[in-house]
């Protein structure tokens, strides 16, 4: 969509979210609210956007950044008309319409936006706004038509009579204007209004005093007016757009078990076939492909299921991949950088962290792995343990190729284990095991013969037992 440019402003407090933080920069299904607006205005095809912040700004920087757009500064909350100004200084000269949208509306969506520019070009209106018509309209400005159903003007509450506060249709914040129109007439808004401050809104009395109009544009859903100015209304916000996450993902051939059990934030993306158990939280920018199974109870955040794997129950994973046909868990942990490969095994209570398991390979039950390189059908044994750190560094554990690990083993690192290698149950390795060695390093067992039926002789009667060569149950001397 070419000359058009988007002005999002974000530079309130949001005094009403009682948080340190700016209001657009709390989370919505996993994203900054100001990130959901920024993405309507990237799907609806709008090339170019201006971010209006002010306090907290840093924290919205890689919003900011991942959509290319450029800030403009609001030092002072004096209004909606002046942050609209702030942002117009930085709009570049190409742009001949503007969209003015507010940072708070993440359940915008990128059709109505398009719908809202084609009817101010339709009209060669000065401006198009959005409208909605609520069955509570309270806490928003009012939209009043004239004869010809052209808005006459836009009364924000605080300013409104008891006649115009019974109008339910209102002002969503969104609008499309003719760029030159509105450079013209930002310089004349007074703060002359209940709250003293520059409205965006007094541009509709300006339309009308140069002979224009502004077209009203009415949101086919109601909730696309909604802003959000406190928690309550940022949890409402969020479980529409999980609702509308999750039947996507049903229409996409996902299979979602129980949706009111399960929450998928809106950056993730699942395959056709996969099934989604109750309990499953996908978090960030997960991926997850065909036909896998996420069961209940698993949290997967930031990290990449691929075709045909399998976590079972309570499964966790962080910024980890698992790859085709692997299965993990149940009660299993993969951190930073583990990467199971094709058709391994990772079973419960094991913790993976900075390591790659090779096709096929397998640590069932109770083991460690961290920062290792582990070979093709390697089989770790329970309890097995690579001590990575020695408490300043990390060091790497290598365990090549088709190694038998016994349980209670423990990898002194940097060691390396050749390949076909068989290490001995109980065994402590801080030396490179040589390929189809037997490493062993246990103590040699020694049986001292009857030294509990002389030594302690009470664990016996404890349990029931007599004392061999005494018909008694007294203590020998």
């Amino acid at each position: 969509m070419t000359g058009v440019s988007a002005v999002i402003l974000a530079a309130g407090m949001g005094k009403r979210m009682k948080s340190a933080i700016p209001k657009v920069a709390h989370s919505v299904l996993g994203q900054p609210m100001l990130w959901h607006v920024a993405r309507t205005v990237a799907s609806a095809g709008i090339p170019e956007m201006v971010f209006v912040l002010g306090h907290g700004r840093d924290l919205l920087a890689g919003t900011v950044a991942r959509f290319g757009g450029r800030v403009a500064v609001q030092e002072l909350q004096l209004g909606t008309g002046d942050a609209a100004r702030a942002g117009l200084s930085s709009v570049s000269s190409r742009a001949r319409e503007v969209v003015v949208l507010c940072g708070d509306a993440p359940l915008l969506r990128p059709a109505t936006l398009r719908a809202l520019i084609a009817a101010r070009r339709k009209a060669k209106a000065a401006a198009a706004v959005l409208t909605g018509i609520l069955p509570d309209p309270s806490g928003y400005g009012r939209v009043v038509r004239n004869a010809d159903g052209a808005v006459a003007r836009i009364v924000e509450e605080r300013d409104a009579d008891a006649s115009v506060r019974r109008i339910p249709e209102v002002n969503s914040g969104a609008y499309a204007f003719d760029r030159a129109f509105l450079a013209r007439t930002l310089p004349r808004l007074t703060d002359v209004n209940a709250q003293r401050e520059l409205y965006l809104t007094d541009l509709v009395v300006q339309a009308l005093e140069e002979g224009r109009i502004v077209v009203p544009v009415v949101a086919g859903d109601p909730d696309e007016v909604r802003g959000i100015n406190s928690r309550r209304e940022l949890a409402e916000a969020t479980g529409i757009l999980l609702r509308a996450k999750i039947g996507a993902l049903l229409d996409a051939g996902v299979t979602v078990v129980d949706p009111a059990r399960t929450y998928i934030e809106a950056d993730v993306s699942v395959g056709p076939d996969t099934v989604i158990e109750p309990g499953a939280a996908l978090l960030g920018a997960t991926r997850i492909g065909r036909g896998a199974r996420i069961r209940f109870g698993c949290v997967v955040e930031n990290s990449r299921v691929e075709d045909g794997a399998q976590l079972l129950p309570y499964s966790v994973m962080t910024n980890a991949r698992v790859r085709k046909g692997a299965v993990v868990g149940p009660f299993a942990r993969l951190r930073p950088e583990a990467d199971i490969g094709e058709g391994a095994h990772i079973g419960n209570f094991v913790e993976v962290k900075k390591s790659r398991i090779g096709k096929g390979s397998k640590a069932n039950h109770l083991a460690y792995i961290g920062d290792s390189q582990v070979g093709r059908k390697v089989n770790i044994g329970a309890g097995t343990i690579t001590c990575n750190y020695d408490g300043i560094a990390k060091h790497k554990t290598v365990i090549g190729d088709g190694v038998f690990v016994g349980s209670d083993t423990q990898f002194i690192a940097p060691v390396v284990v050749g390949k076909g290698a068989l290490i001995g149950a109980g065994a402590t390795i801080t030396k490179n095991v040589p390929p189809y060695a037997l490493a062993l390093s246990r103590a040699e067992q020694k049986n001292l013969p009857d030294w509990v039926a002389r030594k302690k002789p009470e664990l016996l009667a404890k349990a029931g037992l007599k004392v061999p060569g005494r018909s008694g149950g007294g203590k020998t001397k």
